[in-house]
């Protein structure tokens, strides 16, 4: 049987808008995590750079996430700003014409401007690390409706130093939130993550 992202449980909203994007076949690390994720499960993804894990996390948030809730819903971690502009472009083309709000955070851009969408509405929040944690410390960022978290290449903030930035940010979000995390490497702390903040998740 082939696999196609209509089989993987997404809607045909979503499926359209992939084909619209010239998105045809799943790749193995999407077939994998989407239907676990859609079906409310935590999972590790141990995956490369290039492999397709912005849209295996993103399509089950963007087919669940409530649009008509101006709350943030859905925080993406990432090491770098780079990164963070990438998921956040990826976000906004697999949205297609539904009306939702994403907004990427990092530190040297103005703070009062992200703090201004903030307080207008948004529903997903794709951001480094300090950023974040500066936005939460001025009660700017509130976590009180979020119901998904994803930290994508968790080996690259341990290695820049970001993990216990990592750790308090989870610390502050919801204990029923839906967790995914991926990482090209495994390395102890990144382990100690997963059993820490993980819930019983499928690898």
């Amino acid at each position: 049987m082939t696999i196609t992202f209509q089989s993987l449980g997404l809607s045909d909203a979503c499926v359209q808008q992939l084909e619209t994007l010239g998105f045809t076949a799943p790749t193995s690390i999407q077939e994998e995590a989407i239907p676990q994720l859609l079906a409310g499960r935590d999972i590790f993804g141990q995956s490369q750079t290039g492999t397709g894990k912005t849209a295996a996390f993103s399509l089950p948030i963007l087919d669940r996430i409530d649009p008509d809730n101006m709350n943030v819903q859905a925080l993406i971690l990432t090491p770098t700003r780079e990164l963070a502009q990438q998921v956040a472009e990826a976000i906004k083309d697999f949205t297609g014409n539904r009306r939702l709000y994403v907004l990427t955070v990092y530190g040297g851009q103005s703070i009062d401007r992200q703090i201004r969408s903030l307080q207008k509405g948004v529903q997903i929040v794709v951001g480094t690390p300090g950023r974040i944690i500066d936005l939460m410390d001025r009660k700017d960022l509130k976590f009180d409706q979020l119901r998904w978290a994803v930290l994508d290449e968790a080996d690259e903030m341990l290695s820049m130093g970001f993990i216990d930035d990592v750790k308090k940010i989870l610390q502050k979000t919801p204990k029923e939130r839906q967790t995914a995390c991926f990482s090209a490497t495994m390395p102890r702390e990144i382990r100690d993550l997963i059993d820490r903040f993980l819930n019983s998740p499928v690898t």
